[in-house]
């Protein structure tokens, strides 16, 4: 199968020999090959240089049926989107769609005799694209399943093997250091529960999972971002919203199971016991605010004296004045520890 120089070698003699400027796109309208004779019109610049171009312009390919062409079509111009007229022939191989070739013919010049260099052009097209998928294909495979197998690991030896040979097939250095964005964002790996591994570069990333860790510690970046996730989910307003940026919440992260609520404070599961949330809700929202009244009562869009009224209903239940920051330490971290164990990011 041709690779993607011999690709770029037929478009550029097409477009020598048409005079015209050629371009080849996947189905995501991303540039493959392209090659400019002269002048370009506002809808080729916007593909080749900004990788974008205007939903008008798109429509075109429904509004002739380009699609399911068998030959190369002639479209007329449109000059509200800034589009020439120009040839348009389906990349295809072995009956798959993978894109199309376009050629400008702004002055009507391309012949019915050149129609076939351009399926010729097409035709090349076709078939390394169809290997570049394929090739993609396997290497997300391959992906997949290391990622697995890191996120899984017995031991330190069958993480460190997992990661050499992922570092292998995504040829990155040996000590390559990875984060994990929650939710997922493009141009990662993907993982579980909406999640994404982006490898970390020079230029510092904002990550969920805090600072860039080695690759072999995939699992450890996964259970950080998953813990942010979740203690944001419950309350917290880490700024930025990263594992770094945690704070005190680590403690409530890091938490051994055996350590009940109750056990920092009883006063949260009276609170949380109750029918209505009224209590709970301005419990937290006092605590977090440091035992600032006049904040805590425009957050919660009370009136100072209603305010003060559930401070008396909160000390009788949890024995705790909410305004007394010697006292109130204990109750906070059980509402935290309550949140995070409910939360559901």
């Amino acid at each position: 199968m041709p690779d993607a120089a011999e690709v770029q070698a037929a478009v550029d003699r097409l477009a020598v020999e048409l005079g015209q400027s050629v371009l080849i796109e996947d189905l995501q309208k991303q540039p493959r090959w392209w090659s400019a004779q002269g002048a370009v019109d506002g809808t080729r610049m916007a593909s080749i240089l900004q990788r974008r171009a205007d939903p008008r312009a798109l429509a075109v390919i429904d509004r002739f049926k380009l699609a399911e062409a068998t030959a190369p079509v002639r479209t007329p111009p449109l000059p509200e989107v800034d589009m020439w007229s120009r040839w348009c022939m389906p990349v295809r191989h072995e009956g798959r769609h993978l894109g199309f070739l376009w050629v400008l013919d702004p002055d009507g010049v391309v012949r019915e005799a050149d129609l076939p260099l351009i399926v010729e052009c097409a035709d090349l097209a076709g078939e390394s694209l169809a290997r570049l998928r394929e090739t993609a294909e396997t290497v997300r495979h391959a992906r997949a399943e290391l990622v697995d197998r890191l996120l899984h690991a017995g031991d330190e030896a069958a993480a460190d093997d997992a990661a050499r040979e992922l570092a292998r097939l995504e040829h990155l250095p040996h000590d390559a250091a990875v984060q994990v964005q929650a939710p997922s964002r493009p141009g990662g790996w993907a993982l579980p529960d909406g999640m994404s591994a982006h490898v970390a570069g020079a230029r510092r990333r904002t990550a969920t999972s805090g600072a860039p860790l080695p690759l072999r510690a995939l699992r450890e970046a996964v259970r950080r971002a998953g813990a942010t996730r979740r203690a944001i989910a419950a309350g917290a307003s880490p700024d930025p919203p990263t594992w770094d940026g945690l704070g005190a919440w680590r403690l409530v992260v890091e938490a051994p199971e055996s350590l009940t609520v109750a056990e920092l404070h009883p006063g949260a599961e009276a609170l949380a016991a109750r029918p209505r949330t009224d209590l709970l809700t301005t419990a937290r929202v006092v605590l977090d605010g440091g035992g600032d009244i006049a904040a805590s009562a425009a957050a919660l869009h009370l009136h100072r004296t209603t305010l003060y009224y559930r401070l008396d209903r909160i000390q009788e239940l949890t024995g705790v004045d909410l305004r007394d920051g010697r006292t109130r330490t204990d109750l906070q971290l059980a509402l935290w520890l309550a949140a995070y164990r409910r939360a559901n990011p």
